[in-house]
């Protein structure tokens, strides 16, 4: 599977029934040769141009299955992550 085949796919909260957004990027371990986690950026970042905006990393172990249209996830608490710094964002 490809990259750009994630970023089309719709990124849904089993929890919450929510959706989250579309993958916008995918953390790696080039040591592993693996997904560590995947990136959905939040409602507040307009196609990316607003830099600097919140996103939320889902960890490879809470995706639960990919299908053809959507990549369902288990978040008991999303969390937004600035993602220059990948740490919490205050509120």
């Amino acid at each position: 599977m490809k990259i750009s085949d994630f970023q089309t796919k719709d990124v849904i909260n089993i929890v919450d029934g929510k959706k989250l957004g579309q993958i916008s990027d995918l953390e790696l371990d080039l040591r592993q040769g693996r997904i560590d986690s995947i990136v959905v950026p939040t409602a507040t970042r307009l196609f990316g141009m607003f830099g600097g905006g919140n996103d939320v990393v889902i960890p490879w172990r809470n995706i639960v299955k990919i299908g053809a249209d959507v990549v369902l996830v288990r978040l008991d608490d999303a969390k937004p992550y600035r993602s220059e710094e990948r740490e919490p964002a205050a509120r």
